[in-house]
């Protein structure tokens, strides 16, 4: 140590030292800098900062220690070996470079300490180096114990540098690791200076490769101009570069207290490190200390205050070891009354975000709405979608013993209660129809509406016929008692059919039937009775045989036509479109509308000839027509199981050539109850090949919003039922408002079928329903009047 001392007292030029060292620190505290930066990049952008720290590091080692150099004086003349001299800057550079390599791409400890290491290390290599540059009339021994001590100051010392900086960005730990490493480099090299012992011995010359001290003064000069340069770059690149953060900063401030949602941002240990406003005030807790603190401290806060329930720890160890494990969770809690959406998004590198979203008057929107979905407007009772759930679900849980009871109910009459005293007495006398029937079945039973004046009863748990003949004389008695509405005193029977599961049936479509068949016997024999389904009840079915025969027949005699009536939008009155109609030109019965055929059709599968038929000369008529007019093709649920489906369409278009965004085929909602997942793929090979689909007779039958978002459907057709009572009837005014401003909010065009008077266009209009059709514009027409339908604004169903 004494010997340390009087290399530094006596034998160096003090203000050569002071210089030095001022060069050191400049050189330090740009190489901290750079640090910083390069751990606070990623990517390309890394190598860069890593690249010009090692430059600026190397440097200012090698300015430093040729300054000091200078400033050195045991006298005797001497010279320095140039190409020693430069490969000690490149030993500098190059070593210091691995070291700060390591310690800028870990966040572990000991990886930063051991890259502070090697930058010390590489102090020393490039401090020994230069010393062997040295050339002069003297040998040069070394005290080893000293050179020990000079190697673990420069190791020690920069070790602690980078690991404080490594810690945090801020003035303090900048100024200490500057500090540091300066020590480092300065106590390395006094210290190894202390450990030279020089020998005068002329025998040594100096090489002719050599530079004189002079020359090594204008070339450190040199080189601690080139590190104050690179220091003064990288600290307006770095002011710059914290300018950018430090707007983008205000950027992100600002999008964060304008967000919607609450958001919170938590370390890996689970700390808050950031949060917006919003996020504070929908969780209340604008008046507690959150930044820097524990979640798990903030919940237990709140539990003492009794605003939080469960156990905290547990909740906190969950959320933590998701986020560790990269797992992103989804759920929606109450606080305050409010149900509130949380999803947690773990972070690359530790911990997660947080953000809160207020759902609660979504939920209340979509229960809603589902609620009119599945239940009927006007008495409130289940409608058909619900109806056939919950009969599908007494079937499935019906013991081997028990029956199952399914009546229809049609009420007697009703027609003439509407049309004599009015809509608003006939849907008062359905309330109370709805009410007496609740009131009268079992709490296990099922009441509801399936439309108009028919309704229908589920009767679960009974094992013997004669509950269900009991309870179907009960409510014949019931319903047939005198209502008393608005000072009428009303009396209306009702007409049952009773179908038994598992003899009639085990599945709720071959039970609603065989009920069904039973109400039309019922009905015909004088109503205000009921009747068990019979298998004797098979005569309209031999009616139908006898129908699909001439069915069969027409099919080959070409007794079938496609009609067209035009679809108009509602806003410019232009027709868009004309949906095919088929008709039956038979031979002895005229004209038969599809309702009477199209039925049985479906059920013996000719209805995909007929299909075909229809769609093939729909493309061929439609292709004739103007650019700008579509032609709308109904399907049917049973050409969706034929697997030629996507045949026929693409033969018919290329047979055509009507490109396929002309062509609109329409599927009802029951098409979507049958194998979902196939019929989803055959609409969407459909849609890829530019066909339009529609969603038809949509708030009749199931009226499921799931369907809107299984399918992106490009048209919602809103049934006529609902558009005949327009005008009477608040609560189809109201389906139709919720119809068509739900097919705004999903860009789905809405088309209102059976428009039969300017009352009910005008009222549409004001709806913002798109398109409309029916017999105020036309009637159906064969091919040849389209472009008579064209050219007149309206050709009226008497035209």
């Amino acid at each position: 140590m004494y010997q340390v001392l009087y290399c530094l007292t006596d034998e160096h030029d003090w203000r050569l030292v002071a210089l030095g060292g001022a060069v050191c620190l400049l050189a330090s505290a740009a190489a901290i800098s750079l640090f910083h930066r390069a751990r606070a990049t990623r990517g390309p952008g890394r190598l860069a900062w890593i690249t010009l720290d090692a430059a600026v590091s190397g440097c200012g080692v090698w300015a430093t220690h040729f300054i000091a150099m200078l400033a050195y004086g045991p006298g005797g003349a001497g010279a320095y070996n140039i190409p020693v001299t430069i490969l000690s800057l490149i030993l500098a550079i190059s070593v210091t470079f691995v070291g700060l390599s390591i310690a800028v791409s870990s966040s572990r400890a000991a990886w930063i300490v051991l890259g502070g290491a090697i930058v010390g290390g590489g102090v020393a290599a490039m401090h020994y180096t230069g010393m062997a540059a040295l050339e002069m009339p003297a040998r040069v021994d070394w005290i080893g114990s000293t050179v020990a001590a000079s190697v673990l100051f420069g190791v020690v010392f920069a070790a602690l540098a980078l690991f404080v900086a490594a810690r945090r960005d801020d003035l303090f730990h900048a100024l200490t690791a500057t500090v540091l490493l300066t020590v480092a480099i300065v106590a390395h090299h006094f210290t190894a200076m202390g450990a030279v012992l020089l020998t005068p011995d002329p025998t040594l010359a100096i090489s002719g490769l050599a530079v004189l001290p002079a020359s090594m003064s204008f070339l450190t000069a040199s080189a601690a101009v080139a590190i104050i340069a690179i220091a003064l770059v990288a600290a307006l690149l770095d002011r710059r570069a914290k300018g950018e953060l430090g707007r983008q900063q205000l950027v992100l401030d600002s999008a964060l207290e304008n967000m919607s949602q609450g958001l919170c941002m938590f370390d890996a240990d689970g700390k808050i490190i950031l949060f917006n406003e919003r996020y504070a005030a929908m969780l209340r807790r604008t008046d507690i200390a959150l930044t820097g603190r524990l979640l798990v401290d903030v919940l237990r806060e709140e539990q003492a205050k009794g605003q939080w329930q469960g156990d905290a720890d547990e909740f906190f160890a969950r959320l933590v070891a998701d986020a560790r494990e990269g797992r992103t969770t989804s759920q929606v809690v109450n606080r305050f009354g409010r149900s509130i959406r949380v999803v947690n998004q773990p972070m690359q590198g530790g911990g997660w975000v947080a953000t809160f979203e207020d759902i609660t008057e979504w939920l209340e929107a979509q229960a809603k709405i589902t609620h009119m979905a599945r239940h009927d407007a006007l008495t409130g009772l289940p409608n058909r979608v619900l109806f056939h759930e919950q009969l599908e679900h007494g079937l499935n849980r019906a013991k081997s013993d028990d029956q199952l009871a399914v009546l229809c109910l049609d009420l007697d009459h009703f027609k003439d209660i509407n049309d004599s005293l009015g809509h608003p007495i006939g849907d008062a006398l359905l309330k109370e129809v709805g009410r007496r029937l609740k009131a009268t079945v079992g709490e296990s039973d099922t009441v509801a509406r399936l439309g108009g004046d028919e309704f229908a009863v589920v009767q679960i748990g009974r094992s013997e016929e004669t509950a269900a003949r009991s309870l179907a004389g009960r409510l014949v008695e019931v319903i047939s008692a005198p209502y008393e509405i608005d000072d009428h005193q009303i009396v209306i029977g009702v007409s049952i059919g009773i179908s038994l599961s598992p003899q009639d049936g085990s599945n709720p479509d071959e039970l609603l039937k065989n009920a069904d068949l039973a109400l039309y016997r019922a009905k015909a024999d004088g109503r205000g009775t009921y009747r068990f389904f019979e298998t004797g009840m098979d005569a309209r079915a031999q009616a139908r045989r006898l129908l699909e025969m001439d069915l069969r027949a027409a099919l080959q005699r070409d007794e079938f036509q496609p009609y067209y009536q035009p679809i108009r939008d509602v806003a410019s009155g232009r027709v868009v479109a004309f949906e095919a109609l088929l008709r039956w030109n038979h031979p002895q019965r005229g004209l038969i509308a599809p309702i009477n055929f199209i039925p049985v059709a479906e059920e013996t599968g000719l209805i995909v000839q007929l299909g075909e038929f229809v769609l093939r000369s729909a493309c061929t008529d439609a292709a004739s027509w103007p650019d700008d007019i579509d032609v709308a093709v109904n399907l049917s649920p049973v050409q969706f199981k034929s697997p030629n489906l996507i045949a026929s369409v693409t033969a018919a278009l290329a047979a055509s050539g009507l490109e396929a965004h002309r062509l609109e085929l329409e599927i009802t909602e029951s098409v979507l109850l049958q194998n979902s997942e196939a019929t989803l793929t055959t609409l969407h090979e459909l849609r890829a090949m530019g066909v339009r689909i529609s969603l038809d007779d949509f708030g009749t039958g199931y009226s499921s919003l799931s369907y809107l978002r299984s399918f992106p459907f490009d048209k919602i057709k809103i049934d006529r039922s609902f558009v005949s009572e327009l005008a009477t009837r608040e609560d189809s005014m109201a389906i139709i408002r919720a119809v068509t401003g739900l097919g705004r909010s999903l860009g789905i065009v809405t088309t209102a079928e059976g428009v039969e008077n300017d009352a009910q266009l005008e009222l549409l209009r004001r709806e913002g329903c798109t398109q409309a059709q029916g017999y105020l514009f036309s009637k159906p027409r064969p091919a040849s009047e389209v472009a008579l339908m064209l050219e007149r604004p309206r050709l009226r169903a008497s035209a």
